[in-house]
């Protein structure tokens, strides 16, 4: 029964430690540098605005997916967006993307810019 017991533990533990690996915080610098080389620019714009030129790089700038949800989507889209291999794009890369993402400000809202509000 101890054996079981602690052959539980450990695989819990090294769950949460893959687990959180996975959701460690990435570089912003990284990021940046990532989103640029690996053309995510070319369709999401360079400060993840979207793209009115294309019309199909979506806005990214202010994802509301959480990073697990944002890698399975990066590898796994069948959309207008080509899907990434990790041979392509790492799981690093990829965390350092999302966290340049986050990094970059929210534009201001609408109704607080007086001359877009002026009748």
């Amino acid at each position: 029964m101890r054996s079981f017991a602690f052959r539980a533990a450990v695989a819990a533990s090294f769950a949460l430690a893959s687990a959180s690996a996975a959701v460690a915080p990435g570089s912003p610098e990284k990021g940046k540098t990532a989103f640029i080389v690996h053309g995510c620019f070319q369709c999401h714009g360079t400060v993840g605005q979207g793209s009115v030129a294309t019309s199909r790089g979506k806005v990214l700038y202010d994802t509301q997916l959480p990073i697990e949800a944002f890698i399975g989507f990066v590898r796994g889209t069948n959309r207008a967006m080509p899907p990434y291999s990790e041979k392509i794009l790492s799981d690093a890369d990829l965390t350092d993307i999302y966290a340049y993402l986050e990094s970059l400000p929210k534009p201001a809202d609408y109704k607080m810019i007086p001359l877009l509000n002026n009748p």
